[in-house]
């Protein structure tokens, strides 16, 4: 490898992506292509912006002749661009399919005219509905609840159509819920952390027993960089770390780091398309020798600590 093109590459998992693989690999040369919708910050790759293997580019992934200039040298693409606010999505879910599946589709056409050795597709496990038992294997039955869980299936298979007809060499990594710096505050984890730092009330849906596998952001970039290097072309990829915990107790444990009380806590009526249990098996990416290095509970104080010493950071987002 020597180029990378990295869209949506100043999203919350993109933008750690990147500034993951220049810590890692200082000779590589990374783009990032990013229409810098709401889910993306200039801000968070500001920092790299005078370093001689990072560029920023300015662009929708929808536009085929840019998308086809920017493509031209690079060694591979790891498509982050998406919308990815499942609630938005029951309001703006023409939108959320334009970018998801239009967009994808698009890269992939672009892709069939310059010759690149990875395709690397970013989905995630929600693809699969809800676990009643059990975690999902890469082989299981696709029953997506949402709109935005199907807009992310129906990509999946899209990548696995040009792979099939155009011989693309897609591969498609499938990961949990995440969660660490940089994350947009209307997110769950970032939502109770900023919530409980200016002692407001934090919501949870429901009864709060949903659960969800929580993985910290680096641990996930770590595995999109085995997949990237060791990953079969035309495989996919669970990627999580098997901690499985209801909203509820994600809420108490963020409480207790912030020395706030339970009393904070407030349960709002469940959303529409909210499955109750998430579980992946991520068995095949371990083969590849992928394993989660941080502990759930030191990564999940990591990341109040970041966001209690970035208080501008994501009171400008939430601006926005």
């Amino acid at each position: 490898m020597r180029q990378l093109l990295v869209t949506g590459g100043s999203g919350f998992i993109g933008a750690n992506f990147i500034r993951y693989v220049i810590n890692k690999y200082p000779h590589y040369r990374v783009i990032n292509y990013d229409k810098l919708t709401d889910a993306g910050n200039p801000e968070n790759l500001k920092d790299l912006e005078q370093s001689e293997n990072y560029e920023f580019v300015h662009g929708d992934i929808d536009d085929i002749d840019k998308v086809i200039d920017v493509i031209r040298g690079c060694d591979a693409i790891i498509n982050f661009a998406a919308a990815s606010h499942a609630d938005r999505a029951l309001k703006y879910g023409r939108d959320l399919l334009a970018t998801n599946v239009v967009g994808t589709q698009t890269l992939l056409e672009a892709a069939r005219y310059v010759s690149c050795s990875r395709f690397i597709h970013i989905s995630t496990d929600e693809v699969y509905g809800s676990a009643d038992k059990g975690s999902f294997k890469e082989n299981d039955r696709l029953v997506p609840s949402s709109p935005y869980s199907a807009s992310k299936a129906a990509a999946d298979l899209v990548c696995q159509a040009y792979k099939t007809t155009y011989d693309i060499p897609i591969i498609i990594t499938r990961s949990s819920n995440n969660f660490g710096p940089h994350q947009h505050p209307k997110k769950l984890i970032p939502l109770l952390i900023t919530n409980a730092l200016g002692d407001r009330s934090l919501p949870v849906y429901g009864d709060g027993k949903n659960v969800r596998d929580w993985i910290y952001v680096e641990d996930n970039c770590a595995a999109i960089d085995v997949v990237l290097h060791r990953g079969d072309v035309g495989g996919i990829y669970n990627i999580g770390s098997g901690n499985e915990l209801e909203n509820i107790q994600i809420a108490r444990k963020i409480l207790e780091i912030t020395g706030k009380p339970e009393s904070l806590i407030e349960f709002v009526p469940d959303g529409r398309g909210h499955d109750r249990r998430y579980s992946i098996d991520s068995s095949l990416v371990r083969e590849l020798g992928w394993k989660p290095e941080y502990a759930f509970e030191a990564a999940l104080e990591k990341t109040v600590i970041w966001y209690n010493e970035n208080k501008s950071w994501w009171r400008k987002v939430t601006q926005r």
